[in-house]
């Protein structure tokens, strides 16, 4: 990183940056990090953002979104799901009348006009009137 960079970058990042080269400098090449090194990062990332941090610091983005996420998560109080829920619906209308009226995109209509209080099964009428049509 150059001088122009590091102007830009916060002063913890940059402190945690000369102990991550150090680290790196020290152990052979893809060496796991220590949990200190992800724990600091993921408490810059929380303050500074997970993409600058990540960016100057040269680590995953997603591992270090995920040790961010993990925390915030795990601070969050779980949400309970109810175990019995009651539906309280509205008494049954009463028909006076009951009037359907079907379409088909070829053209062809029904229109049934119902003068009882029971409602009929539309469906099962929408389905039969569309066998017919094939």
């Amino acid at each position: 990183m150059n001088r122009r960079e590091s102007n830009r970058v916060a002063a913890p990042i940059v402190e945690l940056q000369r102990e991550l080269e150090e680290y790196r400098r020290s152990q052979p090449r893809r060496a796991k990090l220590p949990e200190s090194i992800w724990e600091a990062a993921a408490a810059l990332a929380r303050e500074h953002g997970v993409y600058a941090v990540a960016q100057a610091l040269r680590l995953d983005y997603m591992g270090l979104k995920k040790r961010v996420g993990g925390e915030v998560a795990n601070r969050l109080p779980a949400k309970s799901k109810p175990v019995f829920v009651e539906l309280m619906a509205p008494p049954p209308a009463k028909y006076e009348e009951c009037l359907i009226e079907f379409e088909s995109t070829r053209g062809g209509k029904m229109r049934i006009h119902w003068p009882v209080r029971i409602a009929p099964d539309w469906t099962a009428l929408l389905h039969a009137w569309r066998g017919t049509e094939k």
